[in-house]
């Protein structure tokens, strides 16, 4: 391990490195290794049995945390018109066409999610080379190049979130801070991973989810038992689903 601070390798030294643990003894032991002096983010890492190399097996999607992320996101919108004050009444922080255009070309990009209206698209696929490699390129798969700015606002606004595999397969999401409770945690984690096993895609052979690790911003990773993927695994008895019943979810 390289050299870190007293309270990283406190922390380190509480989790059992060779042991995968059930999602809420993972939250849990999450919770009391972070110890930083702000409130940590908390991350998923979820490391899948697709071949990415291969579009057919890339995923990319949204989906809604119900206890939101814990953060304010900043949200730019591309629009005119009526379809503006509706971006600006929905709480859109930044909204503009020509303009705003030209202040992202000038290497402005203070802002978490871009979304625009289609007509807007021409303008804004120039911006592609800026845009594209911070994530934040809008794509009518996952809702930010719409019509409906209102909802696409709102749902943004209130915790919907962007996930897609990198190059390595791994799905990389934050779900929201070490200040949250334990059930609102593992809520967040439960609709994670209940929307990975939805999106898996037909083309994908074998093992699916091969590794999923909890961590916080500076906290060490903990692994988590990638086999509990249904809600009543991971919730216990109040969560959705009867586990008895239910067939496996993952190959």
């Amino acid at each position: 391990m390289a050299k870190r601070g007293k309270r990283f390798r406190a922390a380190y030294e509480r989790v059992d490195r060779s042991h995968h643990y059930e999602p809420a003894e993972a939250v849990a032991l999450l919770k009391q290794t972070a110890s930083a002096r702000f409130d940590e983010t908390v991350e998923v890492h979820i490391r899948l049995g697709v071949n990415v190399r291969h579009a057919d097996e890339q995923l990319r999607g949204t989906l809604a945390l119900p206890n939101g992320g814990g953060r304010d996101v900043t949200v730019a919108v591309f629009a005119e018109g009526e379809k503006a004050r509706e971006a600006t009444a929905a709480g859109a922080e930044f909204v503009g066409s020509d303009d705003l255009a030209e202040r992202v070309e000038a290497g402005w990009t203070d802002f978490d999610v871009v979304i625009a209206t289609p007509d807007q698209m021409p303008k804004v696929g120039r911006l592609g080379r800026i845009l594209g490699p911070q994530g934040k390129m809008p794509n009518p798969k996952v809702g930010t190049v719409t019509d409906d700015v209102t909802k696409a606002v709102s749902e943004t606004k209130s915790g919907k979130i962007e996930y897609r595999t990198d190059r390595q397969a791994v799905v990389h999401l934050a779900i929201g801070k070490a200040s949250f409770s334990e059930q609102a945690l593992l809520e967040n984690y439960a609709a994670v991973v209940d929307e990975i096993v939805r999106a898996k895609p037909a083309a994908a052979k074998g093992r699916y989810i091969i590794s999923i690790t909890l961590t916080t911003t500076m906290g060490p990773g903990i692994r988590v038992d990638s086999t509990r993927t249904r809600d009543a695994e991971i919730l216990g008895a109040g969560g959705a689903g009867d586990e008895a019943a239910a067939e496996p979810a993952v190959a």
